[in-house]
């Protein structure tokens, strides 16, 4: 019986010839496996006690964060936390200027 090169479906052709690329070593598929870290991810979490805060910004405020995350080495998330503590640390002279840029319409 000859065997033609794009047929992968006869297995027992196919033994001694090596397959490409790495080795599969989760059974799950790429998309079952994201579901799972990201349950385990935010369990995590709560264990730590955190909560989720979902912010939206322009691109360019995105931008500032991001590299000025990345020149402190450490992540965006980790930046926002620690800008919004400081922030809320210095509430006197805050929050009047969030308001005025609140009332201002520029946010």
């Amino acid at each position: 019986m000859a065997k033609a090169n794009n047929d992968k479906v006869t297995i027992d052709l196919f033994v001694d010839q090596p397959r490409r690329g790495r080795p599969r070593t989760n059974p799950l598929p790429r998309s079952e496996q994201l579901r799972i870290n990201k349950r385990k991810q935010l369990l995590r979490d709560k264990q730590q006690g955190k909560k989720r805060i979902e912010l939206k910004t322009d691109r360019q405020l995105h931008q500032q964060l991001t590299d000025l995350a990345e020149s402190l080495n450490c992540s965006r998330g980790e930046l926002v936390e620690a800008v919004v503590k400081v922030a809320l640390a210095r509430e006197d002279t805050f929050l009047p200027a969030v308001i005025n840029l609140i009332k201002s319409g520029e946010n």
